[in-house]
């Protein structure tokens, strides 16, 4: 029977949701529907909605869930996923937040394509397409089994449900909704657990956390120490390239803000993951079995990824249950809307504006990434109803992002010269072969190859070997990519068998975004307040640098637009008849100006762009 005021509750919150969604929708500023806008709020996410949008990175519906979870079936000791991705925000802080920034990406994708070219960072957006889709999956299925205990409603119904609400605010108003949601999200979770803790730790059933047959602590096995390692690596490093966390960088109004927000949101993730340990610590001490409870017991798999609710529901009393739950449900449903935007924003962008329409207009892309947050938020919804295990859903996430990306995006950031599409491609199908030959019990996918350790009853690798993918995956990006240009450089091979045209046959009309003070003598005007005037750095458009807004180049001051204009406008003299001087001075026969003081085109080193 449905429960009619868990129903009212859900109904409250529900609409508190989607009401912040619409308001923040319409910050957007009007008649403005720029790839930069829609995708990333016009890089204008303040200090107070960045910190709780880039905490709510992570934190979500499969967050608190899938720890209560874990602290329940296995123990403390094994719920790894809340310090791997404080971890991960921390090292993305450290190495990636400041150079993407600076560089002014507009997704995680684009410097991958900016070194690999646009059809080969097609092909890296299969895995970062699987991993949103995933995560996703994993906080809509966390959000059915919450209401199916609440109202008694069926899972399914509610998945549907829950998902047609966040799809519709996502549409509406892009990055802006969804981080003005992030907002009400973490202020559920946080206020509504916390105020559900003292009264189920409180209640007649629940026994001692102390005693000696309540072991929410946990323990390694000697011949799992090494699966352990694999999996807490995987969760650090592979949490890095998501589009979900490089959203939130991109949009930051400066690089050293994105750096603050990830070490702050690390902290943050640490705090959040309290309140469901603490849960999942009283679900192990409480005999179900004399509990209003009435499911088996003990407690079998669908009832273990729905122990959170459990607690709510039937430890503690009704007032505090539907505020606890129906807060939790909303904050859960306002999770997925991220990850549904940065699947639709990658596709967009970097599939079908880079690789099929390179003059769609910017009215033509946001429709497409319009229609594709619908597809994709129907994909995640038909995974969040074909898979059970919560916990396992969302670890499953980081395994083709960590094995794949994190290595490519690594070379791509700090090591591009040493890296080609070559190597990319080949680093990909190792990758893929390694991490697909271990098999995946929870997709029926079999193991083709028996690594050392591998227990045959559970079906588990117990070898490391998705970090042994990853660094095999690096390894062979870096040696092919040596030896291609090795091979190509000292004539062993002829320049037409460079297919992918990235080593020696280079299309001469193809630029490269490197470094800003890479650029040689870059035009003045691109320092001047109204820079942002100008094609960074080839005049091809508007905010353009190689499709790309480049904020590096941007002054950070908002002076005056006709005091702007004036300078601009001198500093634009000053050059033109600086360029007309040394045009005179070389004479009118056979000056090259490209890449001199004249032009602002620099040479460009590589070109991937044909693959």
């Amino acid at each position: 029977m449905i429960n009619i005021a868990g129903v009212v509750s859900i109904v409250l919150f529900y609409l508190l949701i989607l009401f912040v969604g619409i308001w923040a929708g319409r910050k957007k500023q009007a008649g403005n529907d720029s790839e930069e806008e829609v995708m990333l709020a016009g890089r204008s996410i303040g200090l107070f909605v960045g910190i709780f949008t880039m905490t709510a990175t992570w934190v979500g519906g499969g967050y608190i869930n899938g720890t209560a979870e874990a602290i329940y079936t296995s123990g403390l000791v094994w719920c790894q996923a809340p310090f791997g991705y404080a971890l991960s925000l921390v090292f993305g802080g450290i190495f990636f937040a400041n150079p993407m920034r600076k560089q002014g990406y507009i997704t995680m994708l684009d410097p991958l394509q900016d070194s690999f070219g646009e059809r080969m960072g097609g092909l890296l957006f299969l895995p970062a397409l699987c991993g949103e889709v995933f995560w996703a999956a994993g906080i809509l299925a966390a959000l059915g089994a919450t209401l199916s205990v609440i109202i008694d409603m069926d899972h399914r119904t509610s998945v549907i449900l829950s998902s047609c609400i966040a799809i519709f605010y996502t549409l509406f108003g892009g990055l802006y909704s969804v981080a003005y949601t992030d907002v009400i999200q973490l202020f559920c979770i946080f206020i509504g657990l916390w105020m559900c803790i003292p009264f189920a730790w409180a209640n007649e059933h629940v026994k001692s956390l102390s005693a000696m047959d309540v072991d929410w602590i946990g323990h390694v096995e000697p011949k799992q120490r090494w699966f352990y390692i694999d999996y807490g690596l995987l969760l650090v490093f592979g949490g890095i390239p998501w589009q979900v966390y490089f959203q939130r960088v991109l949009s930051s109004k400066t690089a050293g803000r994105a750096q603050i927000l990830s070490y702050v949101a690390a902290a943050g993730c640490i705090l959040m993951a309290i309140p469901p340990v603490l849960i999942g610590a009283i679900a192990k001490a409480t005999p179900w079995n004399e509990t209003d409870y009435k499911g088996p017991y003990p407690l079998t798999v669908d009832e273990t990824s729905m122990i959170l609710p459990m607690v709510l529901q039937y430890l503690t009393p009704d007032f505090v249950s539907f505020f606890g739950l129906g807060a939790v449900s909303a904050a859960v449903m306002s999770s997925a809307d991220s990850s549904v935007l940065s699947a639709a924003s990658m596709f967009a962008r970097n599939v079908y504006k880079l690789i099929f329409r390179q003059k769609a207009s910017e009215m033509e892309i946001i429709w497409v990434m319009r229609v594709s947050i619908i597809i994709v938020g129907i994909l995640s919804t038909i995974m969040a109803l074909t898979i059970p295990s919560i916990y396992g859903l969302w670890s499953m996430c980081s395994d083709l992002v960590y094995v794949i990306l994190f290595p490519q995006l690594l070379m791509v950031v700090h090591f591009k010269k040493h890296c080609n599409t070559y190597g990319s491609l080949a680093a990909y199908i190792v990758a893929l072969f390694i991490r697909l030959s271990g098999g995946e019990a929870m997709l029926g996918l079999p193991a083709l190859i028996h690594f050392p350790g591998y227990d045959e009853e559970s079906q588990t690798q117990l070898f490391p070997f998705r970090t042994m993918a990853m660094l095999m995956s690096l390894i062979t990006l870096i040696g092919v990519s040596w030896w291609t240009k090795m091979m190509f450089e000292s004539g062993k091979l002829q320049p037409g068998y460079d297919i992918f045209r990235c080593v020696v046959n280079i299309p001469e009309d193809i630029q490269r975004v490197g470094e800003p003070s890479e650029a040689g003598e870059q035009l003045s005007v691109m320092a001047g307040p109204l820079g942002r005037s100008y094609g960074a750095a080839t005049m091809a458009g508007k905010d353009e640098r190689n499709g790309r807004i480049n904020p590096a180049l941007e002054s950070d001051d908002d002076l005056p637009v006709a005091e702007a204009k004036r300078l601009n406008q001198q500093t634009a003299q000053q050059q033109v008849q600086k360029m007309l001087s040394n045009a005179t001075g070389q004479g009118s026969g056979g000056g090259n100006l490209q890449g001199g003081q004249g032009m602002a085109v620099p040479t460009a080193e590589h070109d991937n762009t044909a693959f």
